[in-house]
């Protein structure tokens, strides 16, 4: 920023400051980093605006401007529907203390609100678990508030109405409650949230604020259940189920598998085994028979009587595993009969 148009802000700033509504004093910890929403007249909807760091506006320097890129420190995006700027300071230090939200003016003085960040290495005298949380249209969100500090609780919508402490009420058509969950907590519950509920908020413990921006959407599925300040939402999804079925068929697929398996070989297992005993079995052939019939002084009472001599049994392993029965096989019988000399 130049020398003149310093003298300019000077001079002219102070009728423009009303034009900007932001926080004024937020507790933030060191090397977090912190997003600051900044509310502008309408009338200012195309203009450039920025942040300037520095205690007074007009010794300020620039830091980050919406028509220049963002850098690895400050970042800035400008909501043109809701009429906000938001600025990030990141990898906060015990210098990033003063700043200014600024509205550029074309030929005029620029317009702008201050804001004061105290940098603590312990735990900050206000904070939430998040500063952004999503919600579904028409359900609820709760978003807890740790405070150490001392004064009036609040929950206010930026550049809106407020709720205080142990008490219930309506800011734009949403009701809000307000109860002391615990020790050094407050519990803000926003109720039948609609799309116009979207928006940047502040906890407010004393003189201290702690921006929380709210976005409402609508529901993805018929189920609806209460949203947590975590962004926490506990309905269940398709996708979900859709996951859990493949599982449950592929677990039953495998199993059905691994059995079909196991039955064929142990078939196979039974199979080896028959065969091999089947193989064991042998078939006997016999060869020369002798067959003598007894003279008449060795004949018994039973003249029919012959006996039979077998010599040279060979042995042979049954070839057809398939053939069970054993087959006896008789060659180069040789009968020799005595005539009984009467």
């Amino acid at each position: 920023m130049d020398v003149p148009l310093r003298v300019l802000l000077i001079v002219t700033g102070l009728t423009g400051i009303r034009s900007i509504t932001t926080v004024s004093k937020v507790s933030v910890k060191a090397g977090d980093s912190i997003s600051i929403p900044c509310l502008y007249d309408s009338q200012y909807v195309n203009h450039v605006k920025y942040l300037c760091k520095g205690r007074s506006w007009s010794s300020c320097d620039y830091a980050v401007k919406t028509n220049q890129r963002n850098s690895k420190k400050f970042s800035i995006a400008d909501n043109k529907t809701q009429r906000i700027f938001t600025v990030t300071v990141n990898d906060l230090t015990d210098k990033d203390t003063d700043y200014w939200c600024i509205v550029e003016i074309n030929n005029g003085a620029d317009v702008g609100k201050d804001f004061h960040l105290s940098v603590t290495r312990g735990t900050p005298s206000l904070t939430v678990d998040h500063q952004d949380i999503t919600g579904f249209k028409g359900d609820n969100i709760t978003i807890n508030c740790y405070y150490s500090n001392p004064g009036e609780m609040k929950w206010c919508r930026l550049g809106s109405s407020c709720v205080a402490t142990r008490s219930s009420g309506s800011i734009d058509g949403t009701r809000v409650t307000i109860n002391a969950s615990g020790p050094n907590v407050f519990t803000v519950t926003m109720s039948g949230l609609r799309t116009e509920s979207s928006g940047w908020y502040q906890c407010v413990k004393g003189d201290l604020q702690m921006p929380v921006h709210v976005t409402v959407t609508e529901q993805a599925t018929t189920k609806t259940t209460p949203t947590t300040a975590q962004g926490e939402q506990h309905s269940v999804s398709f996708d979900l189920k859709m996951i859990i079925i493949a599982l449950s068929v592929l677990t039953f697929t495998v199993m059905v598998a691994l059995f079909i398996w196991f039955m064929l070989k142990r078939h196979k297992q039974t199979k080896s085994a028959s065969s091999a005993m089947t193989e064991a079995e042998e078939e006997v052939t016999y060869s020369n028979v002798k067959h003598t019939r007894k003279t008449s002084s060795q004949r018994s009472t039973a003249e029919s009587d012959v006996d039979v001599t077998y010599s040279s049994v060979v042995s042979m392993r049954q070839l057809n595993a398939e053939r069970a029965e054993e087959e006896v096989t008789y060659w180069n019988v040789t009968i020799l009969t005595q005539e009984f000399t009467a």
